[in-house]
């Protein structure tokens, strides 16, 4: 029996060399040796030719992209959890399987958070800067001093496998957990978490010392936290953001902070990254990351790991294991 062909697979960011190995070993595949992220032209060609894309989060692949493909592209093996930078309802209408990579970077991005709620109140980025300034003269008993966490309120928007693994870690620090979710957590794992569950978002923000950010980004959650939001929220609290950029308005977070509306903030992500809006460059009370909340060896070789599985079972003729499905947040 003659040898099943191979599947064309384009990836469109550099992955760690064992995943970029092991994808040769298995597929026809096209590297981007350059790692520069793919314009529009470029990710439409692509479409062209692959029977498999393997995207990023840094690539949009909307209806354009997808109409390019023509009929060749048959699957899109996301590297990455989040999909919100690819149209899904343009890919079901063209025929393309969308996949994903979940669980694996749970506990990398929920220790990020951590650190971003221990870090602000604590001020941890402002000490890093003083003591490399040189400027920085001894011990003293006012000098630098911050807030503890232990004792307060956590407020987690999203509660699903990132936000369950912050609550516990928030828990280990003293700290009381509330959550919002779209629909309730069984009862049962609200009392492994001690987790108070609220209905309205509104309320919870009103009554939070902390509040993370932990849902995806849709439509429904495009600017969740606005203006309305900051004003609702009390003077000492802080935001931390390690989901995407864009749940927040960025610039309603720039005004806020600029009138102490807010305590401060620690955001992994960006509305318009990798640009940033200046101002939080400028603001004190802001700890700012290179969205690297998943970046750890482990985590990028599992996510690689899950991508060539997802796609070795499809060109199986099976389904994906990851498959993402309408309604998927």
């Amino acid at each position: 029996m003659p040898a099943r062909p191979r599947p064309k697979v384009i990836v469109t960011r550099r992955l760690p060399q064992a995943v970029e190995t092991r994808m040769a070993e298995l597929f026809d595949v096209e590297l981007n040796l350059t790692d520069t992220p793919m314009d529009a032209s470029q990710l439409a060609s692509a479409a062209a030719r692959a029977d498999v894309l393997v995207p990023t989060v840094t690539d949009t692949i909307d209806s354009a992209v997808l109409a390019a493909a023509n009929g060749k592209l048959k699957l899109m093996a996301n590297f990455g959890v989040g999909v919100d930078h690819i149209d899904l309802a343009a890919a079901r209408a063209a025929g393309v399987v969308v996949t994903n990579t979940p669980g694996v970077l749970t506990d990398d991005t929920a220790d990020m958070v951590m650190a971003l709620i221990l870090s602000v109140p604590r001020r941890l980025a402002e000490g890093e800067k003083l003591v490399r300034s040189g400027e920085w003269s001894g011990w003293s008993p006012t000098g630098m001093l911050g807030h503890r966490i232990t004792g307060k309120r956590l407020g987690i928007i999203g509660m699903g496998r990132i936000g369950r693994a912050v609550a516990t870690r928030a828990r280990a620090f003293g700290l009381t957990v509330h959550y919002h979710n779209r629909h309730r957590l069984p009862l049962e794992v609200e009392g492994e978490l001690e987790a108070t569950w609220w209905d309205s978002l509104d309320a919870m923000l009103a009554r939070m010392d902390f509040v993370t950010i932990n849902c995806p980004h849709t439509p429904e959650t495009h600017h969740l936290i606005g203006a309305p939001q900051f004003a609702l929220m009390q003077r000492h609290a802080y935001l931390i953001n390690a989901a995407r950029g864009e749940i927040i308005d960025e610039n309603a977070l720039c005004e806020a902070l600029a009138a102490g509306r807010i305590a401060g903030a620690g955001l992994d992500v960006f509305e318009k990254e990798p640009a940033i809006d200046p101002r939080l460059l400028d603001l004190p009370g802001v700890v700012l990351l290179p969205h690297m909340g998943s970046a750890t060896f482990e985590g990028r070789q599992a996510m690689g790991e899950k991508v060539i599985t997802n796609i070795r079972v499809w060109a199986d003729g099976h389904r994906s294991p990851d498959q993402v499905l309408e309604g998927w947040a």
